[in-house]
């Protein structure tokens, strides 16, 4: 039998809730009908954005949501999404699709939606074709209480009162998309530009340079590492395409699905590295890691718009945000924020819609399992639960993470990645007389199991009855490709 302890009365580290952060970039259809489809839309909304969306994504409780990009942030000039929205200027959107945009949703309509779900709002500004003086009166219309040209112009169109902003990144992939710079280059810049990066109302910002390689990394930490408060660094899982693996989105086999989780287990080393290096220049660990764009990347679903990066999420998909959200909670010293790609119909997206229709996908349920785990104390687990192979990779079978919340209550998060095999683990808490278990399970009988809009619950999670508890001892048996959050009490 696998055996786990959880150390209840050890923990040290919070996980901060801004781990379970999002991405809403304007790519494709995630902004546009994904979240704004305006007042006059036959589709029901508040103030322009769409309330079965609305109402979803409130279920999250999501810390944060990253605007404008992503690689549009380096085209995009603020200034253009501002004033009654007819007389607004249209642009062509370069990277995703050459698609031409209204600027219908532009700063009012970011900060608006960041109210009506309750999330900080994350800026990521232009430094790949803006000025610094671009950015600066961006942050003085964002945040100066008082007169000033700025200041002056937000209440001329329609907002009295500063809002509240707290995280601001200094570019976007300035290594390609926004730039094609040398680390030594923009290290440099983001100096520059850091350096007129100020919150007129007294609140501290949180400033993110963008990272990259361990070379660039490397540089950016010795050369700008005071000036930064964040550094943000990508990671995406997908699969090469060959001549015996699939790179569809629900089209794919076992080969595929241990390709893809043997990639996803992979972040927890670039993480290390990226630890590493960071610990370097910044032992005290002052300056938080922002995985600002992480999750699944697979072909685009057959006849859509190859620039809109539209794939559907399976089984797999929602296990491999389950293993990184653990991996994530796992290394919470040093993560502070992490951004899933992306919200809505783009990539490994938490929501699809179709005109009117909408539905959830299988990732959108395990944050909606995981968010026990905001701001909850990190535990100690040691785990031994063995591996499982196609005989080509092996992975570890079961992934998991621990954490203890205000109210005492520990929860458990399991991913079981054998993707035929049920796995039985028995394990004990130490420094808690557990009395109670409950939980929840996502699975399904096939690998590709994933929700539609004619079977929107295809696969939603369930009461969790795997569980045996005998003088406080556990026995739990997770099914295979499994994704199990318990409550222990």
């Amino acid at each position: 039998m696998k055996r786990f302890v959880i150390n209840a009365d050890l923990g040290q580290h919070a996980i901060s809730r801004h781990i379970y952060g999002h991405f809403a970039e304007h790519l494709g259809r995630c902004i546009y009908e994904g979240i704004w489809v305006g007042e006059d839309s036959p589709i029901p909304n508040t103030r322009g954005m769409r309330n079965d969306v609305l109402g979803a994504l409130q279920r999250l409780a999501m810390p944060n949501l990253r605007w404008p990009g992503g690689c549009f942030a380096d085209t995009y000039h603020w200034r253009d999404g501002l004033g009654a929205r007819e007389q607004r200027p249209t642009i062509v959107n370069v990277h995703w699709g050459g698609v031409t945009e209204n600027n219908h949703f532009g700063t009012h309509e970011f900060m608006d939606l960041c109210g009506l779900l309750g999330c900080a709002p994350y800026i990521c500004g232009n430094v790949g074709s803006g000025t610094v003086q671009e950015m600066a009166e961006w942050l003085e219309y964002l945040t100066m209480p008082g007169v000033s040209p700025m200041a002056d112009l937000r209440r001329a169109n329609g907002r009295e009162e500063p809002w509240d902003l707290t995280y601001w990144a200094v570019g976007n992939e300035n290594w390609g998309c926004g730039g094609h710079m040398r680390p030594q280059y923009y290290a440099d810049e983001y100096r520059r530009f850091a350096c007129f990066c100020r919150h007129f109302g007294g609140q501290k910002l949180y400033k993110v340079a963008c990272g990259h390689t361990d070379e660039w990394n490397e540089v950016l930490m010795k050369e700008a590492g005071r000036q930064m408060d964040g550094l943000s660094v990508h990671y995406y899982t997908g699969v090469r395409t060959r001549d015996d693996i699939s790179g569809s989105a629900t089209v794919f086999g076992e080969r595929e699905w241990f390709v893809t989780m043997r990639r996803a287990l992979d972040i927890e080393d670039f993480i290390r590295r990226t630890e590493a290096i960071m610990d370097r220049y910044d032992p005290a660990k002052r300056v938080g890691m922002i995985m600002d764009e992480w999750g699944t990347w697979f072909d685009v679903e057959p006849g859509t718009n190859p620039g809109f990066l539209y794939q559907q999420n399976t089984l797999r998909d929602a296990l491999v945000a389950g293993l990184s959200l653990n991996i994530f909670n796992r290394h919470a010293e040093r993560v502070h924020m992490a951004n899933i790609a992306q919200t809505i119909n783009v990539l490994q997206a938490m929501i699809l819609t179709e005109g009117p229709r909408m539905c959830c996908t299988p990732t959108y349920h395990v944050f909606e399992m995981f968010k026990v785990h905001h701001d909850a104390t990190l535990l100690p687990l040691s785990l031994d639960a063995g591996e499982c192979t196609d005989g080509k990779i092996t992975l570890p079978q079961v992934n998991a993470s621990a954490s203890r919340d205000a109210q005492g209550r520990v929860h458990l998060s399991l991913c079981n990645l054998d993707p035929e095999q049920a796995v039985e683990l028995r394990g004990e808490v130490r420094g808690m007389a557990v009395s109670g278990v409950s939980g929840r399970v996502l699975t399904a009988d096939t690998l590709q199991a994933h929700n539609t809009f004619d079977a929107p619950d295809a696969l939603v999670p369930t009461a969790f009855d795997g569980c045996g508890l005998s003088d406080g001892a556990l026995t739990i048996r997770l099914p295979a490709r499994s994704v199990v959050v318990l409550a222990l009490t």
